[in-house]
């Protein structure tokens, strides 16, 4: 990335790494990044502080005035992955406000969506770390919505469990629009992203 003119974004896929993980509710914000990556024309690669796997590129449009994106996948577990994220925004010179988290929302139905800049951490661990290490909550959210655990499950074995087979039927449209909807932050900024996508 040689240009300097053009801000740099990071937009940080939240999940757990391994194969345990890879299909579970938790790990939607990996699902997201994955499609980001694709669109790119990329795959993800070591990145040289040793804690996250990235792809360098741009979003938009070839020719537009498109945006430097770094898309990453730390490969911390949820709890630890603000400090991974930290390293990223300090070795790209990113403020916290061009940081996009993508993460999975309990308290937004199933095949819905928000973006959104700030607030809590909800109890959920990775915006925790990520607040703790960036030492603000001021960065964007793409939520994606899982809804809330059926009957009496408990919150921890639901995150952790995978999609049943309706919702695995309408996840790859999910993916799509929360990548859509990532896209059109960076590109064009949150308050049309809302008016696009939040329901």
């Amino acid at each position: 990335m040689t240009d300097t003119a053009t801000p740099v974004w990071l937009v940080v896929g939240l999940g757990n790494p391994g194969p345990t993980y890879a299909g579970h509710r938790h790990n939607i914000g990996y699902l997201v990044a994955d499609e980001l990556a694709t669109r790119m024309g990329s795959s993800f690669r070591a990145h040289k502080t040793g804690r996250a796997d990235v792809v360098e590129g741009r979003f938009g449009a070839p020719g537009s005035d498109q945006a430097r994106v770094v898309l990453a996948r730390p490969r911390s577990y949820m709890n630890e992955l603000g400090g991974p994220v930290k390293a990223l925004a300090t070795f790209y010179k990113v403020p916290p406000e061009r940081v996009v988290a993508i993460h999975d929302e309990l308290d937004i139905p199933f095949d819905t969506m928000r973006a959104k800049l700030g607030g809590g951490d909800n109890g959920h661990n990775g915006l925790k770390s990520i607040r703790s290490s960036l030492g603000t909550g001021d960065f964007h959210r793409v939520r994606v919505g899982i809804g809330r655990p059926p009957g009496r499950q408990e919150v921890a074995d639901f995150v952790l469990s995978s999609y049943s087979a309706a919702e695995r039927k309408v996840l790859p449209f999910q993916v799509d629009t929360a990548a859509d909807a990532v896209e059109c932050l960076v590109l064009e900024g949150l308050e049309r992203t809302q008016q696009k996508f939040n329901s």
